[in-house]
């Protein structure tokens, strides 16, 4: 499969009047900022907004974004396997900020949103820890702590994250249903 086509920050910037942006990542890291205009469908929601983001690319170009930019990439790839045409934003939203691009802020941003990197972050030095501590009452617990090392290892070789998948299906990091219906609606009527 074909890598997708990639935007910069300034050439996005440039075009943003006329893209429809769709911002992969979870509602929490989306509360926390996002491109102008752009409407959240989470990576692992892509398959039940198929039809509506079918209808949008019939009536203009649809750029994906995330974080950095792998995850857009990704969905990138699962969305021209069924014959959607994307592009996806070099360097995510951290490019985007990083050129001096605004963000969008909405007005009902959870204070305690943290990016879907901080909370692996967190997570896995919190396993880690407690599997060094209850290592030393009982040697068979520093295994967690060698496993977190290799998925660790394993990620970025493969520019995945299994902890990130996880974390994503937790409570906040989850879009309320009338959320993602409305961003199906605005979807359908582009």
């Amino acid at each position: 499969m074909s890598s997708p086509h990639t935007l910069g920050a300034g050439q996005a910037r440039a075009r943003l009047h006329e893209l429809i942006v769709l911002d992969v990542r979870t509602p929490g890291e989306y509360a926390t900022g996002h491109l102008p205009g752009a409407l959240n469908v989470p990576l692992d929601h892509l398959k039940q907004a198929l039809p509506s983001i079918r209808h949008a690319a019939e009536r203009g170009d649809i750029l994906v974004v995330c974080a950095s930019g792998a995850r857009s990439e990704n969905a990138c790839k699962s969305l021209a396997a069924q014959g959607v045409a994307t592009a996806t934003l070099a360097g995510g939203t951290g490019a985007w900020a990083a050129d001096g691009h605004p963000l969008h802020h909405p007005d009902h941003t959870r204070s305690t949103a943290w990016s879907m990197e901080r909370q692996v972050r967190l997570t896995a030095g919190a396993v880690v820890l407690a599997g060094l501590v209850l290592g030393r009452l009982r040697a068979a617990f520093r295994l967690v702590s060698a496993g977190v090392a290799g998925g660790l290892i394993f990620s970025a070789l493969t520019n995945t994250c299994g902890m990130a998948a996880v974390l994503a299906k937790l409570p906040h990091n989850r879009p309320h249903q009338g959320d993602l219906d409305a961003t199906l609606t605005a979807l359908r009527d582009r």
